[in-house]
């Protein structure tokens, strides 16, 4: 696996996996959707990353918030209510004995076509629901020893072209800022928004701390991240000062820490940005910190 947020062992256990299609469960090497559905013609969906902890998956509830406004914003409605959403969560996860380590996809889409065109109206079944747990965890050499990031040309734009609010399937400027990334020598891409400011990463949220405060975009041209919110909060409950707000790549060459969030590996340090070294090049004190307030967060959240 490539160095980047998402790097993960492999494991044996996720070969014999059950995956829920619709609410069946297939044997991994058996789960199929249609060739006609939505989310493979067109990306016409949104999905979930989700994290369980002690059998619970964490901050279900902003996720599900999450994915039931993307719905909501694409137009299709979802034949699945909340509760029971969440029961085949779980479900799947007691089939499979999941109750550690776990990282769940959840994807919905608009559901299968009766021929490959955009018109919502040529969808002829509800939405494709697909939820595949894997047993997957963050390396501890990311978690301890950073990533390395590179500004690229792609940008997150207006929401009137694609809103970045939307957690949706079409994810091609991500990719396209991904590739620019890997082909500088990089780990993951630093993207600004249509204004020249730092907006995110392409798969995480980007901050950085200026003499104690922890800064990070205004969120004006990102995601609505859950782990951005709850690291938030957790600078508030323990008085370090944070801010949305923008500010340039200067700011961010100038930058005593800077770190990423995201749901999978939590809070990882950055070491570098453009062949900038960050600090001293190793993990600093406040993001060591906000990695154990985190886990405790985690914690508190997935009580039994």
């Amino acid at each position: 696996m490539i160095n980047s947020t998402h790097a993960h062992g492999s494991d044996e256990r996720n070969q014999d996996i059950l995956i829920s299609v619709n609410g069946e469960l297939f044997p991994r090497a058996e789960a199929r959707i249609s060739v006609f559905d939505s989310g493979f013609v067109l990306g016409d969906g949104v999905w979930e990353g989700l994290r369980v902890h002690n059998g619970r998956i964490a901050f279900l509830d902003r996720h599900l918030d999450r994915l039931y406004a993307g719905t909501k914003t694409l137009d299709f409605e979802m034949n699945v209510g909340r509760e029971e959403l969440e029961a085949r969560l779980y479900e799947t996860l007691r089939a499979n004995g999941m109750e550690e380590g776990v990282h769940i996809r959840l994807m919905v889409t608009r559901g299968v076509k009766s021929t490959p065109y955009q018109d919502p109206r040529a969808t002829i079944t509800p939405p494709t629901i697909v939820i595949i747990p894997e047993y997957k965890e963050s390396l501890p050499d990311v978690i301890e020893q950073g990533i390395r990031l590179f500004t690229v040309h792609v940008r997150r734009g207006y929401p009137d072209v694609q809103d970045q609010k939307l957690n949706s399937h079409s994810k091609l400027n991500c990719i396209m800022a991904c590739i620019q990334a890997t082909k500088a020598g990089a780990d993951e891409a630093l993207m600004l928004d249509p204004h020249g400011f730092v907006a995110t990463c392409n798969s995480t949220h980007f901050f950085i701390v200026v003499k104690g405060e922890v800064w990070t975009s205004s969120g004006d041209y990102c995601l609505g991240g859950i782990t951005r919110g709850v690291v938030l909060e957790i600078c508030r409950s323990r008085s370090i000062t944070c801010c949305e707000r923008n500010f340039s790549l200067t700011d961010v060459y100038a930058a005593d820490e800077i770190f990423v969030t995201g749901t999978f590996a939590g809070v990882v340090p950055v070491v570098e940005v453009d062949g900038r070294q960050v600090g001293d090049g190793l993990r600093g004190s406040l993001v060591l910190s906000l990695q154990q307030h985190y886990l405790e967060r985690i914690q508190e959240e997935c009580a039994a």
